[in-house]
């Protein structure tokens, strides 16, 4: 099962998404896609910023979250991100806070983060991360 990282989700609805990403989504069940509400209050920030907001919250309302399953962030995985902060910290590798948020999600719901951004996320011990934007297709799990 998956968590797509908000650059991920970006992605899909660009004019011309990139093409890898859009046949593994494709042929991946339903039930083993998931965004967390930290990537949606991302893009609610985002389409806020833009030129063009309504366009990109009326996309999430009525073609994403319909489509795809939320994981909250909770108090499992705020133990989880005190942890991994904490581990960052002394290492002197810190990451933002909507980042190991999302993490933080990932590892507690035992699910395969899909990311761009896999340079800030492989910092994570533990952390399953995988870039769905450059590989060829292969099989789902």
């Amino acid at each position: 099962m998956f968590l797509f990282d908000t650059d991920i989700i970006s992605n899909l609805f660009k004019k011309r998404p990139t093409r890898n990403l859009v046949e593994r989504i494709g042929r991946l069940d339903r039930s083993k896609q998931f965004i967390s509400t930290i990537t949606v209050a991302e893009i609610v920030y985002g389409a806020r910023k833009g030129p063009n907001p309504e366009k990109h919250l009326l996309n999430l309302e009525k073609l994403l979250l319909p489509a795809i399953n939320v994981l909250d962030f909770d108090l499992r995985a705020a133990y989880i991100a005190g942890e991994i902060r904490a581990g960052l910290e002394k290492r002197g590798k810190p990451l933002s806070f909507t980042d190991i948020q999302i993490a933080a999600i990932a590892l507690s719901n035992q699910l395969i983060l899909i990311t761009g951004n896999t340079g800030h996320f492989t910092r994570i011990p533990a952390l399953r991360v995988e870039n769905w934007l450059g590989a060829q297709p292969g099989n789902d799990r």
